[in-house]
């Protein structure tokens, strides 16, 4: 890659961003690289989710992702994003180059990009869609249990571990009101 930077010319062009663990600064980050109109690539093997993908394109960036596992099906091709195929470099750096020359001879081809990932996210991955969803899946499982006969007493002991194990800890950490 280096090697390319140099033969392009593309020093200063982008930056490589390593592995980041704080939540906050990854979001600042996104926010940098979209206020300068640039693009986020996650070209992984495979991935099984693609949360970075559903972050970047949360914060307006035009997302390349790989067209493997998750982010096939976040990424709606050409119109919230673009799959690129992580096992055809030349393709998928093709891609890029068209995005960015398109962008260059009309600006207003990355704000539709932007505004397509967006929308995706906003129809698709919100917190408010997740919890309704995660709802109605307990909703029919609750039923599913009730008509069923399956064996309560094992239901009971999973949750009993679980509150052990997670939540009996939050639990004693909450401070109790002072009087």
């Amino acid at each position: 890659m280096y090697e390319l930077i140099d033969t392009y010319k593309l020093n200063g062009q982008f930056r490589w961003i390593s592995s980041q663990m704080n939540r906050v600064r990854n979001g600042e980050l996104y926010r940098v690289i979209a206020d300068s109109k640039g693009a986020f690539v996650q070209p992984a093997v495979y991935e099984a989710f693609g949360l970075t993908v559903v972050e970047a394109m949360t914060c307006g960036l035009p997302t390349f992702a790989t067209c493997k596992g998750g982010p096939a099906e976040i990424i709606v091709d050409g119109k919230s994003g673009y799959h690129i195929d992580p096992y055809h470099g030349e393709q998928a750096a093709e891609i890029l180059v068209d995005f960015f020359e398109k962008c260059k001879k009309d600006p207003s081809q990355w704000d539709k990009i932007s505004q397509g990932g967006l929308k995706r996210i906003y129809e698709k991955y919100t917190w408010q869609i997740y919890s309704e969803r995660l709802l109605t899946l307990t909703g029919v499982y609750g039923f599913w249990k009730h008509v069923s006969n399956l064996d309560r007493l094992e239901s009971r002991r999973y949750i009993e571990m679980f509150y052990a194990l997670k939540y009996n800890k939050l639990a004693e950490a909450v401070p109790l009101a002072v009087e």
